[in-house]
């Protein structure tokens, strides 16, 4: 069976949850609505960010996930029965501590997975740094990685979730900065290098400089935008050219996470205070991933 997703990059101004829920709504009145729904860094609460000071802003925003926001975005996926990425939300967590928070929420309207962004845009981002990372499985089509904005420009990251086993990595991002230019290859870059899709929204004007894209486990632009114009970006995500490059490599000749071979000493990484390991260096296999295109089964070590 094929793992074919229909996916919809929302390159929009930043909106009001009025507004965001109006606009999604006609969005999904479409004969090509999408499956999973993805939308900027910051959405919901970027309006405010000018006219509110640190404290305003957190008091007026920052809510437990499980709040009436969270509920509310749960009922909207529902409503629609989609899978829906509203961007980031600051995240009041128990202790206090507000986070950038990704957010997903499935077809039921349950939250199905949520990350606090870990590299912070310091110091112009007064949020907590999160440290975990965030992997989840959506039925039927694969296993998708969580990444926000600044976080494509530190490879360990995307390589960290490749390694979980994303085949997908959505980067939601607000950059309003010429900083946009530099993404887009190092998106091409995160894709080639784990063989993996990665979809990455940017805000449009004014808020940011959208230039939204997707690309193949191969490093192709499979859809784009030109600019900052407010504009919808669908597409479709066959989550089985993963373990195809994988297999057959990229371009045919190229196969980094089979680099490896049995009895190879680890590699050592002083960077890290830490090594590679050989045994353990091949990613996780989605339980979604047909036979066919599954590597040799790893060792018990692994």
């Amino acid at each position: 069976m094929s793992r074919h997703l229909r996916l919809a990059l929302v390159q929009a101004p930043a909106e009001s949850f009025e507004q965001f829920a109006e606009g999604l709504r006609l969005r999904m009145k479409s004969p090509n609505r999408a499956d999973l729904v993805v939308y900027p860094e910051a959405h919901l609460y970027s309006q405010a960010i000018d006219s509110l000071t640190e404290g305003e802003l957190y008091a007026g925003y920052a809510e437990p996930l499980d709040g009436p926001r969270g509920k509310a975005l749960g009922a909207l996926a529902r409503e629609l029965d989609i899978w829906l990425v509203p961007g980031t939300v600051l995240e009041r967590a128990e202790d206090g501590r507000v986070y950038n928070t990704a957010v997903v929420y499935g077809p039921d309207g349950e939250l199905v997975a949520r990350y606090r962004k870990i590299f912070t845009w310091r110091p112009y981002e007064p949020v907590s740094p999160g440290r975990e990372f965030v992997v989840f499985d959506m039925p039927g089509y694969g296993r998708v990685g969580l990444s926000v904005c600044y976080d494509s420009w530190y490879p360990e990251l995307t390589r960290h979730l490749a390694w979980m086993g994303a085949e997908l990595v959505i980067n939601v991002v607000q950059t309003p900065t010429a900083g946009r230019a530099q993404e887009i290859p190092i998106n091409q870059a995160n894709a080639i290098v784990n063989q993996i899709w990665v979809a990455s929204v940017n805000a449009a004007a004014p808020t940011a400089h959208g230039r939204s894209l997707l690309v193949d486990p191969e490093g192709h632009i499979q859809v784009s935008s030109d600019g900052a114009e407010d504009i919808t970006l669908v597409s479709v995500v066959d989550f089985d050219r993963v373990p195809a490059a994988r297999k057959y490599g990229t371009s045919g000749d190229s196969w980094p996470w089979d680099h490896f071979q049995p009895g190879d000493s680890p590699l050592e990484l002083p960077l890290y205070g830490g090594r590679i390991d050989p045994v353990i260096w091949r990613p996780t296999v989605p339980p979604e991933t047909p036979a066919a295109l599954r590597p040799a089964e790893r060792s018990e070590a692994g």
